[in-house]
């Protein structure tokens, strides 16, 4: 059983009240995804982020298949992080880290995403030509979009997405 990481590092010139105020309302999720996607919330995201929270979309990763994911909050701590799991949807395991914290500046956002893919060892033979260079291409998108809303750090930063 393999199991991937992503890990993707980006820092803002926001306050961390502003930053916090945009990643904990769900419906921004839709915000700092490709359109291509398709990205339809279907139902949970009416109230800021808590723990608990069951958030319903459809999403079309590939060649037009719309897929319907289903993700819980678990876990919440005001300004500092959360973290979302896949319930139902593409992978045999999804669980999604989002770190922020203040930094001279700005803010420093990380996320560290731990996945598995379905279907085996044919899961992981397309893996590597597949679901790893489309993963890099949402986060390289999500780091271009966040830059247009609010601005580039004056600071050099380390690569952005890593996949391991």
């Amino acid at each position: 059983m393999k199991i991937y990481t992503l890990k993707a590092k980006q820092n803002l010139p926001i306050s961390l009240q502003e930053a916090w105020d945009f990643l904990s309302d769900p419906r921004n999720l839709k915000v700092i995804t490709p359109d291509y996607m398709g990205f339809k919330i279907l139902s949970g995201a009416d109230r800021k982020m808590y723990a608990g929270q069951i958030i319903q979309y459809i999403v079309t990763p590939v060649a037009g298949i719309k897929t319907k994911w289903v993700t819980e909050i678990t876990h919440t701590v005001d300004k500092e992080y959360f973290v979302d799991e896949q319930r139902f949807g593409p992978y045999a395991l999804w669980h999604h880290k989002h770190f922020i914290k203040e930094i001279p500046g700005g803010v420093e956002m990380e996320d560290i995403i731990d996945y598995k893919v379905p279907f085996g060892i044919l899961g992981q033979l397309i893996h590597p030509f597949l679901i790893k260079p489309k993963l890099k291409e949402i986060f390289d998108y999500r780091e271009k979009k966040l830059i247009e809303m609010f601005g580039a750090f004056n600071h050099p930063t380390e690569k952005q997405v890593e996949l391991v």
